[in-house]
């Protein structure tokens, strides 16, 4: 009996830890498994196999799979998509397109390669797009088992428990009424979002060069009828035609072939004049899925006070220089008639001679910081990624070959091909996901083994006296919701697991639909920024406050929970 009062006891500390402090749920959940070790309640060898479960696994692999996908043309393609229509028609493609995407991938990857292209949607305003960004994931996430990583941890759960392993269309009839009903009413709400619009020209250090190609659909057209006036984040300081340098054009100026447009920008607008048709960036032609480097110039530098021509910096570094920075002075002429000074910052566009000689290259720069950007792929290795990515995807689904196979081919064959680089996969690998999946899996063993959940389930059973066993569901799937809207959706799924478990046994039947409450519970977070990692990265890009999350996250969720607790019974009957 001590066993359970002590589980309970590291239960209740979890809970209130997870509350009331600021201290990371992945130290707290690691912290509870390392004093249940150190009590004696749980083996080393167990810790261990927890920590190597196969749906952890997968997850991880998905996550690191999703640095190649973030590359190929079709995060372009979806960026394109969204630059054409009113905002209903905008939240509509967007919605789609994103819950498509989700539902392959983890949707937390989705979104963060998705946020760039909204910030750089010329029509309409990122603070209207983002949350329904983050929500339209969240319906997607919802669409298979690899959907989101709280699925996968739920499977692992139920694998744990002696259950089959979940099917990966499980959730799909459900997930797709969701993301109907879901769509039907984001559309309308979206325009009740701020509407934090900004084209200030304020704080854009970088200064970039694009060229006209001859055929362009640029050639021949004015500046304001090509919206290069319109863009957000980037400016058009200057045009150079034949060596003669514009400086502040007119918008009526009608583009030539082979103009060199000068840009002021922030990092993200290397990006966007990679996506418009036509336009050229400067060394391009060597951009294909590298990471970029910021490097600041050192005094010693051997080419200061050189342009990068002279100075053959290609050549001597193998790095091309696609922005310069020099603190909020506006440079002119082109990108490679700039005299560089000590100071200056350059992104790179390294090669394989600058990664090996990175400590080589100390007396040229002070600083080299890799940045979260990275460049598209070309058009031929966009598309063998995504072939190699679907066919890992259809291989499993055929039952030819396991998922967590496919990934680590598809894993090795990107960093043979150089598509993505050890670095990258360092900087993304979620440790934090795998200690509180690791840990929760052990804590969950515990609630099982001690009798723990059983006896909160009989509690939950005679609670409920009288309102049975859907009255238990909607106690399981309202407790995993508030959980996931309080302490995290990876943190509410291990904790409601094991209750939503025992109440099904203590009822005599057929787990499945507490399981499906439990998983599409820690789906829920509308109302708060803090539940999804979705809404949490999309809350200071769109400078939201919480009240914008409650105002569209109420009905959201009214709506979501309506669907999926009567849908439930229908699909897994008790």
């Amino acid at each position: 009996m001590w066993q359970q009062g002590f589980v309970l006891a590291m239960l209740l500390a979890i809970i209130t830890c997870l509350l009331t402090t600021r201290i990371k749920p992945s130290f707290i959940f690691a912290g509870a498994a390392f004093v249940a070790f150190i009590a004696g309640m749980i083996e080393l060898g167990d810790v261990a196999t927890n920590f190597t479960n196969s749906s952890l696994l997968t997850l991880v692999l998905l996550i690191l799979a999703s640095a190649a996908l973030e590359k190929t043309r079709l995060i372009s393609w979806v960026s394109r998509s969204l630059s054409t229509g009113c905002l209903a028609v905008v939240v509509a493609k967007m919605g789609l397109s994103t819950a498509l995407l989700s539902s392959f991938t983890n949707n937390t990857a989705v979104v963060v390669s998705l946020i760039g292209a909204i910030k750089r949607n010329q029509q309409h305003a990122p603070s209207r797009l983002l949350i329904p960004l983050s929500y339209a994931a969240i319906f997607g996430g919802t669409l298979t088992l690899i959907g989101t990583s709280t699925n996968l941890i739920i499977n692992s759960f139920v694998e744990d428990a002696g259950l089959p392993s979940l099917n990966f269309f499980a959730p799909t009839m459900i997930g797709l009424s969701v993301l109907v009903g879901g769509l039907l009413i984001l559309i309308p709400i979206s325009y009740l979002l701020p509407n934090y619009d900004d084209h200030s020209q304020e704080d854009l250090p970088y200064f970039l060069e694009a060229r006209v190609e001859p055929g362009s659909p640029l050639v021949g057209r004015s500046i304001s009828e090509n919206n290069l006036r319109a863009l957000r984040k980037l400016f058009l300081a200057e045009v150079v035609r034949d060596g003669h340098s514009l400086p502040s054009v007119d918008p009526e100026f009608v583009l030539q072939a082979r103009d060199r447009l000068l840009f002021c920008g922030d990092i993200e607008s290397v990006a966007t004049l990679q996506e418009i048709q036509g336009l050229t960036l400067f060394g391009q032609h060597h951009l294909n899925g590298q990471g970029f480097v910021e490097v600041v110039v050192s005094s010693s530098a051997s080419f200061c006070n050189k342009t990068l021509k002279s100075s053959h910096f290609r050549d001597r570094f193998d790095a091309v220089v696609v922005a310069i920075r020099r603190g909020h002075e506006r440079l002119q002429g082109g990108l490679g008639n700039i005299t560089l000074n000590a100071g200056d910052t350059l992104v790179l566009v390294p090669g394989k001679r600058f990664e090996q000689e990175r400590q080589a290259h100390r007396k040229e720069f002070v600083l080299v910081n890799d940045l979260d950007s990275s460049a598209r792929l070309d058009s031929r290795k966009s598309t063998l990624v995504l072939l190699g990515f679907a066919a890992v995807i259809g291989l499993a689904l055929a039952g030819v070959f396991p998922l967590i196979k496919g990934l680590s081919l598809f894993l090795i064959a990107a960093l043979l091909c150089g598509v993505i680089q050890l670095g990258e996969l360092r900087r993304r690998f979620p440790v934090d996901i795998v200690v509180i999946v690791g840990s929760a899996l052990s804590i969950a063993q515990l609630m099982l083994s001690s009798g723990l959940s059983a006896s909160l389930g009989q509690m939950f059973i005679e609670g409920f006296n009288g309102w049975g066993v859907f009255g238990a569901l909607v106690a399981t799937y309202l407790l995993t919701l508030i959980l996931t809207e309080l302490v995290t959706n990876n943190a509410a799924a291990a904790l409601a697991f094991p209750l939503g478990y025992s109440m099904a046994l203590g009822y005599g039947v057929d787990p499945m639909p507490f399981i499906m409450a439990v998983l599409f519970g820690a789906s829920a977070s509308f109302i708060s920024p803090y539940g999804y990692q979705t809404n949490l990265l999309v809350y200071s890009v769109g400078n939201y406050t919480i009240t914008d999350y409650v105002r569209v996250g109420i009905p959201i969720s009214i709506v979501y929970s309506a669907l999926v607790l009567t849908l439930i019974p229908l699909f897994f009957p008790f």
